[in-house]
């Protein structure tokens, strides 16, 4: 994939609408994990006996995981992958589990079949690891579609996720050279961004709104 994609910090693709933070919702996705109960055999020893799944929720390394599984499906190679997230990355350019989560735990993921590179991007719940199993889940359901014969409508159905404007990261949306900057030129450039954008002066709100999560995500990159 194109190095002006980045996995980290989260590149949201332009032109993509964001849901504002009061109106992210918790999520139902879980995993199943087997309990297992010591049953006495017929010989008189004990033995190991699934009982019961119980759900729990899942983690970033599961979401992942599953949502990587849905993209193979479709013949994606993972090389011609990108999972755009806040979270750190481990040494494989995947999201890291374990760790604090972002203020912004929006999704996008960028694959490339062919010469045409597709987005989809999610940030409707409060955690990443949903946003990235929601992803999953609708990669699975428009798979659905061909499997039932749709091949077509599925095609048309990704037509949308071609043709999409250059995801824009932090870094351009505060016009500065790249992510290799101080925190004093992150700040900067926003107060600058600011006194031209705000809607007190005239501005648009959602072009504010974008300048502050820029501002938010260079920091948090520092």
């Amino acid at each position: 994939m194109s190095e002006a994609t980045p996995a980290y910090p989260l590149c949201w693709p332009a032109g993509w609408r964001r849901t504002i933070a009061e109106q992210r919702e918790r999520a139902n996705f879980n995993k199943k994990v087997p309990q297992y109960r010591q049953v006495r055999g017929a010989d008189g020893v004990m033995r190991p006996e699934r009982s019961f799944d119980r759900a729990t929720e899942l983690s970033v390394s599961d979401a992942t995981t599953r949502l990587l599984a849905e993209l193979d499906r479709m013949g994606i190679d993972r090389e011609d992958i990108v999972i755009s997230t806040n979270i750190e990355l481990r040494m494989d350019g995947l999201p890291k589990s374990n760790r604090r989560a972002p203020e912004d735990p929006g999704v996008a993921v960028y694959w490339r079949r062919g010469k045409d590179t597709r987005c989809m991007a999610i940030d409707r719940y409060v955690r990443v690891e949903d946003n990235l199993a929601a992803v999953a889940a609708t990669l699975d359901a428009m798979r659905s579609i061909e499997r039932h014969g749709g091949a077509t409508i599925l095609d048309r159905a990704f037509q949308g996720f071609v043709a999409l404007p250059a995801p824009v990261a932090w870094w351009q949306i505060l016009k500065l050279k790249g992510p290799d900057v101080t925190e004093s030129e992150v700040v900067s450039a926003h107060r600058r961004l600011a006194m031209e954008h705000h809607p007190d002066r005239g501005g648009d709100a959602e072009q504010m709104a974008n300048i502050n999560r820029a501002r938010d995500q260079g920091l948090e990159a520092l």
